[in-house]
């Protein structure tokens, strides 16, 4: 297991699972995050096979980071954690969606989405 914050033994993905991933060259796949009250997109993450299996295991949302190279739980040092209430891989399976309660904002930024700053384009309406 790579060392970081996380003390425990691995989890493994399922076999079925992990054959059905596309993953980047980095060995990831994207990670998109929707509020299951509301239906926002909060955020887009990072997950190696091991967060997912964490994901999928805990129901705590856990993914990689690129920058720190370690495996983190979403809100372990903010308290602005994700109760994951489901989670889909696409047709293409380089992509899983999350589905989640959302307790605090799930920016770094502290803001209740990661997509909130810059609209590129909208409705004139």
């Amino acid at each position: 297991m790579r060392r970081g914050t996380m003390q425990t033994m691995p989890v493994t993905l399922a076999p079925a699972i992990a054959g059905r991933l596309k993953r980047n060259g980095d060995g990831l796949v994207a990670a998109v995050v929707q509020d299951a009250g509301s239906g926002a997109v909060l955020m887009q993450a990072w997950m190696d096979d091991e967060a997912l299996a964490r994901t999928l295991a805990t129901r705590e949302a856990t993914y990689w980071s690129r920058s720190r190279q370690e495996l983190w739980v979403k809100g372990a040092t903010s308290g602005h954690t994700q109760h994951v209430r489901s989670v889909r891989l696409d047709c293409d399976g380089d992509t899983v969606l999350l589905v989640v309660d959302q307790l605090g904002g799930a920016c770094h930024t502290g803001d209740a989405t990661c997509f909130d700053a810059d609209l590129l384009l909208g409705d004139d309406a």
